[in-house]
This record gives C-alpha cells, sequence and structure tokens, in this order.
C-alpha cells in the first residue's frame, strides 16, 4: 500500500530504526556488484521528509562505490520480523556546520542508537578522516510478518530525488 506522505508512517519508521539500530547498507561497486555491510545510521524528519546521517570514512570502501554509483540499499530486521527497506541517494557533506551539527546529534542521542563519535575520529569534527554521508531515500517500505499474515500490505513511501 503506497502511503502519501511520510507522515503517515514516520512514528513507525522512527520507532523501528531507533530500536533496531544497525542496519544492512548495500553499494555497488566498480565492476557493478553488490556488497553489503553492517552500519549505523541516525534519522531525522527535515520539513516533512526522512533523512538519514552515516558517519564513517572518507577512504572506505564505501566511499569508492559511492563515487561510482550513489544509490544505496539499507535493510533493517529484528526478531520480531518488522522491517524497514530504505532505498536511498547517498551523498558527501562537507560544509563544517552541518558536520558539526551531526557530531553533536551523535553524542548526544541515547545510546544505543548515540555514541562517541572520537571512538573512530580522534581528532574530532575536524578530523581529514570523517566523512558524513546524507541519505535521502526515493523509496521506504515498513513492513511485518504478523501484518502480512493478516493480509496487511507492505507501507511504501516514495519521493522523487533527483
Amino acid at each position: 500500500m503506497t502511503v502519501k506522505s511520510f507522515s503517515e508512517i514516520e512514528k513507525d519508521f522512527m520507532d523501528r530504526v531507533a530500536r533496531i539500530v544497525w542496519c544492512t547498507v548495500t553499494t555497488v561497486d566498480t565492476k557493478n556488484r553488490p556488497r553489503a555491510r553492517l552500519l549505523h545510521p541516525i534519522w531525522e524528519t527535515v520539513d516533512g521528509k526522512p533523512v538519514g546521517w552515516i558517519a564513517t570514512g572518507r577512504d572506505s570502501h564505501k566511499a569508492k562505490h559511492i563515487a561510482h554509483n550513489p544509490y544505496v540499499s539499507l535493510s533493517y530486521w529484528d526478531p520480531k520480523h518488522e522491517q524497514i527497506y530504505a532505498e536511498c541517494k547517498a551523498e558527501w557533506v562537507d560544509d563544517m556546520g552541518e558536520k558539526e551539527r551531526l557530531w553533536k546529534l551523535f553524542g548526544s542521542t541515547p545510546e544505543p542508537l548515540g555514541y562517541d563519535l572520537k571512538l573512530f575520529w580522534s581528532e574530532g569534527v575536524t578530523d581529514p578522516t570523517y566523512g558524513l554521508l546524507r541519505l535521502t531515500p526515493w523509496r521506504l517500505e515498513i513492513s511485518a510478518l504478523g501484518d502480512m499474515m493478516q493480509g496487511e500490505a507492505p507501507k511504501v513511501f516514495r519521493q522523487d530525488v533527483a
């Protein structure tokens, strides 16, 4: 079932990503092969739309993959069989104000969702290897096995992403 507005699924989406925390993120390498890894995004709502953030190394394999193809796929799952699939465009953010804001957001958000980024970037927000990825979903799907067994279709939110 397609929803017209993110607000229709926002609470369920935010509750699940905060509870599940870790997700599988798949990129496409330079030979067009998929590559998956576990990552730890933080999500927020900006102007009524979902935006995800990943703090990660600027010199990582995923950086090379995103330079080749900026689209990524995220999959959240938990033992209650509640899922989220987020198909997103990933973009590097170099604006120092935004990097500082997200540094503080990661640090002030309670664990396990939040954490101290100094664990990875000892020089702080100015560490040249600290990278910030902005995730803009073009498609979000929320589903649960229990709902599907009751005949309920997954809820899908779509938006145009350039």
